[in-house]
């Protein structure tokens, strides 16, 4: 398993899901070394040669791609500009394909594509009407800091955006990281799907950065040389350890709609606990062990009543 970039919970409503983050994707490009061009030394970021530490200009640096411990091949910038590749000064758009069908692990950077003078102002906004009118996005190819990129084009308030993609090759597999199976109440279920239902929203423009907010507050504080800000008390749940899921359901569910001003109704909206069946599972082999308990018991009984009934008559 790749190393956790972080660690730390899901929020959802009150419940709260430890989790760790781990990198989706890897890069597969090939990377070059800035290398001395005169004996192929490595340029370290203080541009010293790495074989004879002298200071290297930025003339005689170039790339050099490591094959070997000891051997590096130096590629040029004019190798690079004549390589026979179709992408190298265009965005080919080389398929249409639904938006829905683009997995959004896929996506990358963004950017926005603007014109380069009038001539370019009907074709571009002929793409952009074929890709409104079609309901469609554009995949494309295209080269840039020496690799070949696959490319998404999309229509976004009147612009055409470029988002880069991974290749199918650099998204890495989950499965070594799904959690082991559980069991899960129909109840448990139906409840965190009206928690989401309750927490949808038309809009999120409105979220703020709040660690920003605080980080500002913090230097102007110290800027001032006022007391620094309190940090809020950890919540209940933040504990990362769920007494009872099903109770910190209702509870987020009945915070989100008293939050959004509705009707907090806990019989029109919560759903009952229902008994699970291992409950009386264990109640019915309760029962079964107390009335094995009791028979045998009437059985010592009775035992020792013909043992002494006996011995009287033995007496007698």
């Amino acid at each position: 398993m790749p190393r956790p970039l972080w660690t730390g919970a899901i929020s959802f409503g009150l419940v709260t899901i430890p989790i760790k983050v781990v990198s989706a994707t890897e890069d597969r490009a090939i990377h070059f070394h800035q290398v001395h061009l005169v004996d192929m030394g490595r340029v370290r970021t203080r541009k010293i040669c790495d074989i004879d530490g002298e200071v290297v200009p930025q003339e005689e640096i170039g790339k050099g791609y490591p094959i070997a411990t000891d051997q590096t091949v130096p590629v040029t910038d004019e190798e690079l500009d004549q390589m026979p590749l179709p992408t190298a000064k265009a965005i080919e758009i080389v398929a249409f394909v639904d938006a829905d069908s683009i997995d959004p692990i896929r996506i990358s950077d963004s950017y926005y594509l603007a014109i380069d003078g009038q001539v370019a102002a009907k074709p571009y906004a002929l793409l952009r009407r074929a890709l409104e009118r079609s309901d469609r996005v554009a995949v494309a190819k295209f080269a840039w800091h020496n690799r070949e990129r696959l490319g998404l084009l999309r229509v976004q308030s009147g612009a055409i955006m470029l988002h880069a993609m991974r290749w199918p090759d650099e998204i890495r597999s989950p499965e070594s990281l799904t959690p082991t199976p559980v069991e899960l109440d129909e109840g448990e279920i139906e409840q965190a799907v009206q928690l989401a239902d309750t927490m949808t929203v038309d809009d999120i423009s409105g979220f703020r950065d709040e660690y920003r907010d605080a980080l500002e507050e913090l230097i102007a504080a110290k800027s001032e040389g006022e007391e620094l800000p309190v940090p809020a008390e950890a919540g209940a749940g933040e504990s990362g350890t769920v007494v009872d899921l099903m109770a910190a359901l209702n509870a987020s569910v009945k915070a989100a709609k008293e939050g959004r001003g509705e009707d907090s109704d806990e019989h029109a909206t919560m759903h009952e606990m229902r008994p699970r069946k291992k409950t009386t599972a264990k109640a019915s082999t309760s029962k079964k062990t107390s009335t094995r308990k009791k028979t045998a018991a009437g059985k010592k009984v009775g035992t020792a009543a013909r043992k002494t009934t006996a011995k009287k008559r033995s007496a007698s």
